[in-house]
């Protein structure tokens, strides 16, 4: 919309979703140089630009600023320009391998010999027990044989297992109550064990471990055994970080690679530093609680300093305080998953941990024409204050750090008009910058053009229905961080959908009552599933469960966002037909199944 009035309706409101690390179809255009930028603003030249032929220069969009190219935009015609990428396509990819390294070292995939940490929970009862080693077992067939990995069990105390020795399975023990002491670190790191070992000379080893795991013996209900998680972790990373490390805190950064601790959790962290009391009712828990979560804030950070990722899969019916662990995972970039048991779903997980593919040192740089406002970004990063004033004068970009750079990951970002719009386009450019598995640097511009109307109704016929709904949703989650955040959050959502009839409804004739526009006639459909779903509705169970799902939400993809929101019904025939039925209330019949695909589960009714 070109007037600010009409643009800047918060009930509706204008925004994006950028999925920056998504694979495409075709795949971008790839081009092995550097990009060419506006010297004023930092904007990349693009399929908009104005390029004058004779002389080679362009015109960045964003700022209108004339820039040189050294002579490479010098053309015959404007035809002949097409054969750049980034003058012919909205998306693409610049690749730098050169300036790290001679480019005819073969990479080998990061994730084929990063080192993965497997943080165990030795406080499990017998039947979940034999779950895990079942998975633990499958887990360690499905790593490639470079792959080095480490074994730790924590329960008061943490074992770290040796890879040296090879008929029995033996471990150090390290106090849990405390973080671990510099003699403890130095006396494990530098004596005779091997903590982390390559696969190909360690499973039989790894076998062994998994087999002589034994089940909690004391007679203490699951929520108040003593479990030192933070210290596990704290381990964990000390043994990652090895001799290098020269426990100073000067940290020696190895370059790229990608470590992993995957945390295999039954219940909360009772003991030892970042834990809260065994019960709820301890006249000091929520300060206990907050002082634990600021702290698994700190370690997670750490641990993302130290290009370590943690991932937190829980398991079991014992509550695991959600709010405390998450952090830990959030902050350095890792997933955090609850499970019904430890099987199989557990153990796909497992194996699918270690093997996803993430970037690194990601970078997300947002800019706009100048009529338009960034006002709010959700998603899975921090806002990052770069100065870059040496190499662009006037770069008014927002910049996002992100955690890690993953296919099923999306940033959803507000805008607003500053004043009414004169011209007759406005252009929005996000690139991001991140260090992909095989350690190559990769720069992906994406460029978009708008048209700009006076006319409603032009307007809302462009408004994605589904985009607006998953936007709202993001907006609406973030302020729902507790049951009765949530409950607050419902009525909102009725007020949205009274507000956006009486902003851009039509008044039905004789009557005081306003017509829901029919260009967006959608959106209502989908807030109404948001407004009842397990996001904001009460019908999942324990609020461990929702919050999974809200945090798990508000980083998602478009694809699975919308499925969150608004869940998609299959109606499957014998036969094997599937057919897509719309989400109402539904007459069931004995010779088909309905699938309903809630993006995060699915659930069938026979």
């Amino acid at each position: 919309m070109k007037h600010k009035k009409q643009a800047n309706v918060p009930s509706l409101g204008f925004g994006v979703l950028v999925s920056p690390g998504r694979d495409t179809s075709p795949g971008p255009q790839v081009i092995q140089r550097d990009p060419h930028r506006c010297h004023d603003c930092g904007a990349y030249s693009n399929l908009y630009s104005n390029i004058l032929i004779g002389s080679g220069q362009w015109q960045c969009v964003i700022c209108g600023n004339l820039n040189g190219s050294e002579g490479e935009y010098i053309a015959l015609s404007k035809e002949e320009l097409r054969n750049f990428p980034e003058l012919s396509s909205p998306l693409v990819d610049f690749i730098q391998t050169g300036n790290k390294r001679p480019s005819f070292v073969p990479v080998t995939d990061s994730r084929t010999s990063a080192p993965v940490v497997l943080v165990i929970d030795e406080c499990l009862d017998e039947q979940h027990l034999q779950y895990l080693q079942s998975s633990l077992h499958a887990f360690v067939d499905s790593l490639p044989p470079t792959t080095r990995i480490g074994i730790i069990l924590y329960g008061r105390a943490v074992s770290v297992y040796d890879f040296s020795e090879e008929s029995i399975a033996s471990a150090e023990v390290i106090p849990g109550g405390a973080s671990p002491t510099q003699e403890a670190l130095k006396a494990l790191i530098y004596g005779t064990g091997i903590s982390l070992s390559p696969m190909h000379a360690s499973k039989e080893v790894a076998h062994l471990i998994f087999s002589s795991l034994r089940p909690y013996r004391l007679n203490v209900p699951e929520a108040s055994r003593d479990r030192c998680l933070g210290t596990a972790v704290e381990v964990a990373l000390a043994i990652i970080q090895g001799p290098s490390a020269d426990f100073s805190r000067g940290v020696v950064k190895r370059p790229g690679v990608n470590s992993r601790i995957i945390v295999c959790a039954g219940g909360p962290n009772t003991y030892g530093p970042g834990s809260v009391p065994h019960s709820y009712t301890h006249p000091n828990y929520p300060h206990k609680e907050k002082t634990a979560i600021k702290w698994m804030e700190h370690l997670g950070r750490e641990a993302h300093q130290q290009n370590t990722v943690i991932d937190i899969l829980c398991a079991g019916t014992c509550p695991v305080r959600v709010p405390v662990l998450q952090p830990l995972a959030k902050a350095s970039g890792g997933a955090f998953v609850l499970h019904d048991d430890f099987g199989e779903a557990f153990g796909m997980n497992l194996q699918r941990a270690s093997a996803r593919a993430a970037g690194s040192h990601g970078l997300l740089e947002i800019r706009c024409s100048d009529d338009i406002l960034v006002t709010q970004v959700v998603g899975p990063g921090e806002e990052a204050h770069i100065e870059n004033h040496e190499t662009f004068k006037n770069d008014l970009s927002l910049c996002i750090r992100m955690l890690s750079v993953e296919e099923t990951q999306c940033f959803s970002i507000s805008m607003e008009n500053r004043h009414d719009i004169k011209s007759d386009f406005v252009f929005f450019q996000f690139a991001i910058q991140y260090s992909n598995v095989y350690q190559a640097d990769i720069t992906r511009v994406i460029t978009i053009r708008l048209p700009t109307v006076d006319s409603v109704p032009e307007y809302l016929q462009s408004v994605e229905d589904e985009v607006a709904a998953v936007l709202i949703a993001k907006r609406t989650l973030l302020g729902a961080k507790s049951h009765s955040d949530a409950i607050d959050m419902r009525t909102t959502i009725d007020e949205r959908v009274k507000d956006i009839a009486l902003k851009f409804g039509s008044q039905v004739p004789k009557s005081k009552l306003r017509r829901f526009p029919k260009e967006i006639s959608l959106l209502p459909e989908f807030l109404f599933h948001l407004r009842r779903g397990p996001l904001l509705g009460n019908i999942i169970g324990h609020e461990d469960e929702r919050s999974v799902l809200r945090n798990l939400f508000l980083n998602a993809s478009f694809d699975l966002s919308l499925r969150m929101v608004a869940p998609r019904c299959l109606m499957h025939r014998e036969g094997g037909t599937f057919e897509e039925l719309p989400a109402y209330d539904l007459v069931m019949q004995s010779d088909t199944a309905v699938v309903l695909d809630h993006g995060t589960d699915v659930f069938i009714w026979l």
